[in-house]
């Protein structure tokens, strides 16, 4: 397959190539809107590293450095997202961003397509040496809770690595 030739315009990256609409198709990578595969950051660095897309701005290819540097401007957590993100999509799921249920991904099962069945999970991401409250904790725990799904708490640590805590309802 040949790279999806894709555009950088303000911090989002689309392309309206058929390439792009069958990678969509076959691996949910991006959004369909207005003729265009609309990728989130997450999605764009993902296809960039793996070599699928190409991203241009002002007729210059970005390479995954240069996009990760813009991305950072408008998105304080992408270092912390980004790792978790690819982790997650070489298992085998399909992350997509969780912007409106206030968390940063929902999380589908491995091999599911968009639109057959709703996310299993809701995710949060956070570094290992930092804590937050049992208010936080409980808050993230409701907003899985009211959408019906599962809470997912991606840790990362010092070294990368990422260890995933899924959190349950339980009536005793």
């Amino acid at each position: 397959m040949e790279r999806i030739q894709a555009y950088l315009v303000g911090e989002q990256v689309s392309s309206n190539s058929s390439e792009a609409f069958s990678l969509h198709e076959k691996s949910s990578f991006g959004e369909k809107k207005e003729g265009k595969v609309i990728y989130s950051p997450s999605e764009a660095l993902f296809l960039v590293e793996k070599g699928k897309i190409e991203v241009l701005s002002s007729g210059k290819k970005i390479s995954f450095d240069g996009l990760m540097k813009r991305f950072k401007k408008s998105d304080k957590k992408i270092q912390l997202k980004y790792p978790v993100f690819r982790d997650l999509r070489e298992k085998g799921y399909v992350v997509k961003t969780a912007l409106k249920f206030g968390a940063e991904f929902r999380i589908y099962e491995k091999g599911a397509k968009m639109g057959d069945k709703h996310s299993k999970w809701v995710a949060f991401t956070d570094y290992e040496s930092k804590t937050f409250t049992w208010q936080e904790f409980s808050a993230k725990n409701r907003v899985a809770h009211s959408t019906k799904k599962k809470l997912l708490i991606a840790i990362v640590d010092e070294e990368g690595d990422i260890t995933y805590y899924e959190v349950n309802w339980v009536k005793p």
